[in-house]
């Protein structure tokens, strides 16, 4: 209530409830979110307002708020104590996105010892996928001052697509202590995600019209095509009250991701669905690393309270990349076909692709009077951005980028009622400018653009009702990009969304709870060097994306929890001329769960279908004109014990 920006927050029982096992099934009941990759797939990708987040091979999940620490492609929930989902920019408040995001930032709060926990979780999900969860914490010291909190789980066994089957191990720990002045916590995880069959975006070739979507369980990819990705990684954080009004935080971690593959991207090259893929091994080494620290304080300037940060951060990556191909394949999306089987060609080494450090400092106070019932927020973020990028397969020295920017944040808050918050702010976002490309017809080939701004206008209204709250709120965010133009690469172009979002969360009447809202999305290419397109839709922006979840506590059946949500997203292009769209959806969820005592232990049994009537449908599209198809009926059981 007292923030000057839309976020909304995913606790770790609505996660449990919801049997979500990744961060896009999670985020399922946003309206402002789409994953945007498909279900089976082996990443987790998002459009926030309308702009692509965690599109790439750096990561863009912020875990406690810092980038480089998150695993880089999927988040798994079983380390999760919930999910911050802030809409639109916030190169003041978080940095530089690494992969240049500007619709949103994905947070990841983690889980840490608060009461002695001892959780078992036995769970099965279509075709025939087991797994086994855990989650234990305590707390000792004379003060319980000490802190340990273990959680994981093991998955494994066919997926409800065709010849795909995935195994998951997944294992964190979370350390902490708690003193009087000095707090300190130690975050570890590991996980590892392993698939046969992959499910794979397509591509539409020029000229065609995106093809009725088949069956979601079909499934183009061979069986001989495979993805192991594993993922390390760890976050120290330390805070020490100086005063009971100043303190000092200091943070360091990073992350390790390594990724082989076989797999293609398939093309459909005829209206009946006929598709061509080229498998290519991919051998990427991914190291990131971050630093930051700096000083809260909080003070008053006769009778207006200030809070006031200060922050200084790195983050440095690293990419080493192989690439070889394998052989054209051919199929179809209506009835796949299996191809003689091809193995991956590894050469040894893999040479340097790319490094990067982003550096930033930061300045940020939130002004308040009369009892925080006015409350403004004014900011400013210096960042460096420094690129190095190398001949692919070689590793010697291509091109390079250092460039500077410095992006303001301004946000105000008026509470005339204690539940009632009036709020809007001014905020840019950063993303790393584009290098023209090394090809004929390019004059300037090898230049650098400046960074990209993207700007954000948003005003909006959020009400605490006591048993419901709502959030309405309207927005303006626009984002110039790179292009090529009379033969001479620059930015060009830019992309507008206009949008209104409505949320709506909380408790209806006795034992029924609301969870959903509505998002009006103008999507507009403003400017383009092809005249034509202007004016045109982005590619995978929806004009309207809605979201229903609903619970209902029986009340003639103690313990026993109907639930249901209905899922909508209108019609989307897949080209910015606008010649290839995609049908609206709707998709429909529905479930249940017995909360019991067995042996005077707390008992939960789960379940749930995913698309229950079955739908098959395109469902989302990437900012590269990918799109996929949604996920088939699924059928999730659970039974956690609390011991």
């Amino acid at each position: 209530m007292k923030s000057p920006f839309n976020v909304t927050s995913y606790t770790d029982k609505l996660i449990r409830d919801q049997q979500a096992a990744t961060g896009a099934d999670a985020l399922i009941l946003d309206p402002s979110v789409r994953s945007s990759h498909p279900t089976g797939g082996v990443v987790d990708s998002f459009n926030i307002r309308g702009f692509p987040i965690n599109e790439g091979n750096n990561g863009e999940f912020a875990f406690e708020g810092l980038y480089g620490i998150a695993p880089t492609y999927r988040i798994f929930t079983d380390y999760v104590e919930r999910i911050e989902v802030l809409k639109g920019p916030s190169a003041a408040l978080s940095g530089i996105a690494p992969n240049g995001g500007v619709g949103g930032v994905i947070n990841v709060v983690p889980k840490r010892a608060e009461e002695d926990l001892t959780r078992l979780t036995a769970s099965y999900g279509s075709t025939a996928r087991f797994g086994g969860h855990w989650d234990v914490a305590r707390r000792y010291g004379d003060g319980r001052e000490w802190g340990v909190r273990a959680s994981g789980s093991l998955r494994d066994g066919d997926t409800p697509i065709d010849r795909q089957s995935e195994t998951t191990g997944v294992g964190s720990l979370a350390l902490d202590y708690q003193g009087e002045r000095y707090r300190s916590w130690l975050y570890l995880i590991a996980q590892t995600d392993r698939f046969d069959a992959p499910s794979r975006p397509f591509l539409m070739a020029p000229g065609l019209q995106v093809p009725k979507a088949p069956d979601a369980r079909l499934n183009v990819t061979q069986p001989w095509e495979w993805s192991r990705i594993n993922d390390q990684s760890v976050l120290w954080r330390n805070e020490y009250d100086v005063s009971d009004r100043v303190t000092l935080f200091a943070d360091v971690g990073g992350s390790r991701t390594n990724v082989e593959r076989f797999f293609g991207l398939p093309t459909i090259t005829s209206a009946s669905g006929n598709t061509t893929s080229t498998p290519q091994f991919f051998g990427l080494s991914i190291d990131r690393h971050t630093y930051d620290g700096g000083v809260r304080a909080r003070f008053d300037t006769g009778f207006v309270h200030h809070a006031v940060a200060v922050q200084a951060s790195v983050y440095h990556d690293e990419l080493y990349r192989r690439l070889t191909n394998g052989s054209p394949v051919a199929s179809n999306i209506y009835s796949p076909t299996v191809a003689p089987t091809q193995f991956a060609n590894e050469i040894p080494g893999r040479p340097r692709l790319s490094d990067s450090q982003l550096t930033g400092l930061s300045i940020a106070d939130t002004l308040s009077v009369l009892d925080e019932r006015v409350l403004l927020t004014l900011g400013v973020r210096r960042q460096g951005i420094e690129v190095n990028n190398y001949v692919s397969n070689v590793g010697t020295p291509l091109n390079s980028y250092d460039k500077s920017a410095t992006t303001p944040v301004a946000g105000l808050v008026v509470r005339p009622l204690e539940n009632v918050s009036l709020y809007a702010n001014y905020i840019e976002g950063l993303s790393r400018g584009d290098i023209a490309p090394t090809q004929s017809g390019v004059s300037n080939s090898g230049e650098v653009l400046s960074p990209y701004i993207a700007k954000q206008y948003e005003a909006g209204i959020k009400v605490d009702f006591g048993r419901v709250a709502t959030t309405f709120s309207a927005f303006e965010i626009s984002k110039a990009s790179g292009e090529l133009s009379a033969g001479r690469f620059a930015a060009t172009a830019e992309t507008q969304v206009r949008g209104l979002e409505f949320n709506v969360f909380g408790e209806l009447m006795p034992d029924v709870r609301v969870l959903g809202g509505i998002s009006l999305l103008d999507g507009t290419l403003t400017k383009t060097a092809v005249a034509a397109n202007v004016g045109n839709t982005p590619i995978g922006v929806p004009n309207v994306q809605a979201n229903l979840g609903a619970e209902w506590d029986l009340p003639w059946m103690r313990g026993l929890t109907l639930n249901g949500a209905v899922i909508y997203t209108g019609r989307q292009f897949v080209d910015s001329a606008n010649k290839q769209p995609i049908p609206d959806w709707t998709r429909l969820d529905l479930g249940a769960r017995y909360t019991t005592t067995i042996n005077g232990k707390n008992t939960i049994f789960r379940a749930n279908i995913q698309n229950v009537t079955g739908e098959s449908y395109w469902s989302s599209v990437a900012s590269f004109g990918t799109f996929y198809l949604g996920a088939p009926r699924t059928y999730l059981l659970s039974m956690t014990v609390d011991m």
